[in-house]
């Protein structure tokens, strides 16, 4: 077995599948890791665990991950209809497109949870970047310390 090295970076596409911190990529983002514990499926930290980065930056901040959910579920249902023309076929002779789409809206409704928080992890790392020094350095931005009220 290798070793696994302290200062290697962790991987972007790891931490937003896991809803981690956009600058230390190591604490959580949601306080529950159980994203289908409905009553508590939203629930942030204020600030990450770990390097104290604030979790929403300013009032609204989370109101474009619409946009980045409505991209998901789009790419979701263009792979599964891939999928279903590839391995299963469609024809205007039989219902096969309506069994899809059965299919479909049902993954989609099951997956709507983690979609959700996925789509907030994504819409964090577009604004706030890794920095692996961020012990050693100063936050760039210091209306990160403000108080939300």
């Amino acid at each position: 077995m290798c070793a696994v090295k302290k200062d290697q970076k962790p991987g972007y596409i790891w931490s937003i599948l896991h809803h981690k911190c956009a600058r230390c990529r190591s604490g959580n983002m949601f306080q529950m890791k159980n994203a289908y514990r409905l009553k508590h499926l939203m629930t942030m930290n204020d600030k990450c665990p770990v390097c104290d980065q604030r979790m929403e930056i300013e009032v609204g901040f989370y109101y474009g991950t619409g946009y980045v959910s409505y991209a998901l579920t789009v790419a979701l249902s263009v792979t599964t209809f891939v999928a279903w023309w590839v391995l299963i076929g469609m024809s205007v002779n039989d219902n096969r497109f309506f069994w899809w789409m059965g299919l479909n809206i049902s993954l989609l409704v099951i997956l709507q949870p983690y979609l959700m928080r996925l789509s907030r992890a994504i819409w964090l790392s577009f604004f706030v970047r890794y920095n692996g020094k961020w012990q050693t350095e100063k936050d760039e931005h210091p209306e990160n310390d403000i108080k939300i009220q």
